[in-house]
């Protein structure tokens, strides 16, 4: 079978990104011919690891490529010309790839994996400046409720028209999660049942040793809240003292957040270890009691969270979104409500405070992250949706 698979980026910067590359590895491993379309565009450094590229800017100019983006669709023409795909395979767009690749897709069987809320608002993240969750449909109100500047609004209401113009390109939408499936029901989006992300099966990590390490990963965005995480910290440090925090990943939060550290007297407990490849970011995270997705949001499904459990490392998140589908509260880890540093700082204190309860629950997100979570599986769901497209 040959299979085009398009996303915003082709570099492994994120969970979205992780997951695409890693289809389509799996894919060409099981004998099928699988080629990846993205822009050029980078967030974070990292090679493109991309078969096709087109145009795509992370300046102040973006919101102009989410809404018409004439290099991506004629990479999307091109890529269908020259590889004849039987399917094509959308992961994430509309941040680079705009709708204008649509139009493309209609003679091709089609499939469009949601990872983001994209579809449903222009900045992805269905939160209000405030950070309280949007119960709005996009509009007017993505202006007046002061999520976006004018120039940046105009852009994104013209990819909103189009989306919903042309969204009839693709023969099944497939969200990531439950969570993000309610919100496109809610906008009348036809949706089939959510197929999970999966992670590919690795060794155990070693037993756990001291001192008590705290873990996160990610981009060092607003939204991923490691400043409720570090304002937590203070907590951690007089109920576990020799506790310890490392914090991997960049972006656009990183010079506040070290200067959060020094503020709240933490910086020599907290390490920043930027942004790693792969391999290196795994070894860095297993000596690792418990990894922490703090997120303000509602995670789509947040990646990092199964990746953890497939370590064997405790899991505290924040009770919305795609976590709730993945972290067992009080088995295989503890769950807390977004942005409350409190609670967070007391679920931690529970795991480090005991090395038995970190060895269980990462025992049992072990369990559950291979029987539920396996890239196999991921692979298999996708492999009988092509074919049905493929039948009919």
């Amino acid at each position: 079978m040959r299979v085009l698979l398009i996303n915003d980026y082709g570099g492994a910067y994120a969970g979205a990104e992780t997951l695409t590359l890693g289809l389509r590895a799996a894919l060409r491993e099981r004998g099928h011919e699988a080629c990846l379309l993205a822009s050029r565009a980078r967030l974070l450094p990292g090679e493109n690891l991309a078969d096709y590229r087109c145009a795509g800017t992370t300046s102040r100019f973006q919101p102009l490529f989410e809404a018409w983006n004439p290099s991506a669709a004629r990479a999307v023409r091109r890529a269908i010309a020259e590889l004849r795909p039987d399917v094509v395979h959308v992961s994430m767009f509309l941040w680079q790839l705009s709708p204008t690749i649509l139009r493309h897709l209609r003679a091709v069987p089609a499939v469009y994996h949601v990872m983001t809320y994209k579809p449903v608002c222009p900045l992805g993240t269905k939160v209000l400046p405030d950070g309280s969750p949007c119960r709005h449909a996009a509009g007017r109100v993505c202006r007046s409720g002061g999520c976006q500047a004018w120039p940046s609004w105009l852009a994104r209401s013209g990819q909103q028209l189009l989306w919903r113009r042309w969204q009839g390109a693709f023969d099944r939408i497939v969200p990531v999660s439950e969570s993000v499936a309610s919100q496109l029901r809610a906008a009348g989006i036809a949706v089939q049942p959510p197929v999970r992300p999966g992670v590919a099966a690795r060794a155990p990590r070693p037993p756990l040793s001291d001192p008590p390490l705290v873990a996160f990963a990610g981009r060092l965005a607003r939204e991923k809240g490691v400043d409720t995480l570090l304002r937590a910290m203070p907590a951690v440090l007089t109920g576990v003292p020799d506790a310890r925090l490392f914090v991997a990943g960049d972006g656009p939060e990183g010079a506040r957040l070290h200067g959060l550290a020094a503020r709240l007297g933490i910086e020599e407990q907290v390490r920043f270890l930027g942004h790693l490849p792969a391999r290196e970011l795994d070894a860095a995270l297993s000596p690792a009691w418990v990894q922490v997705v703090p997120s303000l949001w509602h995670e789509p499904f947040g990646l990092v969270a199964p990746e953890a459990m497939m370590r064997g490392t405790a899991v505290v998140g924040t009770a919305a979104g795609g976590l709730l589908e993945s972290v067992v509260d009080g088995r295989t880890g503890l769950l807390v409500p977004p942005g409350d540093s409190g609670a967070l700082a007391a679920a931690l204190v529970r795991i480090l405070a005991s090395r038995e309860t970190a060895e269980s629950m990462g025992a049992a997100g072990r369990r559950r992250a291979i029987e539920r979570f396996g890239e196999s599986a991921f692979v298999d769901a996708f492999l009988e949706i092509y074919a049905e497209l493929l039948a009919a």
